[in-house]
């Protein structure tokens, strides 16, 4: 099981090149940050985390820019965004991104995505929050036509456009892991149906031990093998019995939450995250 780390890559935090410097010297497998564009401030949606939203919510670098930084400064460190809200973001633009970015980086791009839960910034985009999830399913559709066929078309109820030619294709054969946030056993389905991954969040660990028996079960009534499907804990701390469990469960990685500070506090954290490697 590899380890990776998160954290909200914000204009007051350590330089998103320094941190990635200093993971990949460390030994983790991963670097992966968030994205909101905006937070509305009328705070209509309640936040899933508690009562107060954290100030990093609306302080956060755009991910494929801060990723492309810190995959410039590092060789082999895996980049992978945690989580993209693909809802809120054209369909053909970003697959460019995503291509663009897998290509640039050497093929070390891993591809995170959810459905999001704040109402009034999705509407802010022009996306209707009870449809948010069938719009994803056919963007990721989309963009897989897009990465992969010399001249795709797709024709959707979100989705549409007619044969076009997009280069560069992703370095990754055939694209890079898409991998889907949430713990649900909708989430679960939409991860047998047209992803490569699970990226579940540690906030209630039973809802992973259980949902890895659910998505094994899923994933052998769909004819899919395990083997195709990773499993990545999102925010999974530094309990050494809880890592263990989930190494023994079969969890491709787990990811340990960094908080949007300087160097100062997050080197030291670093340095005691890495205990954790051996």
């Amino acid at each position: 099981m590899e380890l990776g780390v998160s954290m909200f890559a914000t204009d007051y935090a350590i330089q998103i090149d320094e941190l990635a410097r200093e993971v990949e010297a460390r030994g983790f497998e991963s670097l992966w940050v968030p994205e909101h564009t905006h937070i509305p401030s009328s705070r209509r949606s309640p936040w899933p985390g508690g009562d107060s939203l954290p100030e990093e919510y609306w302080h956060t670098y755009d991910p494929f820019v801060s990723l492309m930084y810190a995959a410039a400064v590092t060789k082999n460190l895996k980049i992978g965004t945690g989580i993209c809200l693909v809802i809120e973001r054209d369909t053909i633009a970003m697959a460019k991104e995503v291509a663009s970015l897998d290509r640039l980086s050497g093929g070390r791009f891993l591809f995170g995505i959810g459905g999001g839960w704040n109402a009034e910034e999705m509407e802010h985009h022009g996306t209707v929050f009870k449809t948010r999830f069938k719009k994803m399913g056919e963007q990721v559709r989309a963009m897989k036509t897009i990465w992969t066929q010399d001249e795709p078309e797709f024709h959707g109820e979100f989705v549409n456009f007619d044969p076009i030619w997009c280069w560069p294709k992703p370095a990754q054969n055939p694209h890079p892991p898409v991998l889907l946030g949430g713990e649900s056993s909708y989430t679960l389905q939409r991860v047998v149906d047209y992803c490569e991954g699970w990226l579940p969040r540690n906030r209630q660990p039973e809802l992973v031990i259980q949902g890895m028996a659910e998505l094994k079960e899923r994933a052998a009534k769909a004819g899919r093998s395990m083997d195709t499907i990773s499993v990545s804990v999102f925010g999974a701390g530094s309990d050494s019995k809880l890592l263990d469990t989930y190494r023994e469960l079969g969890v491709t990685r787990c990811i340990l939450s960094l908080p949007s500070q300087r160097s100062d506090t997050i080197l030291p954290m670093l340095d005691e995250y890495a205990k954790l490697l051996n």
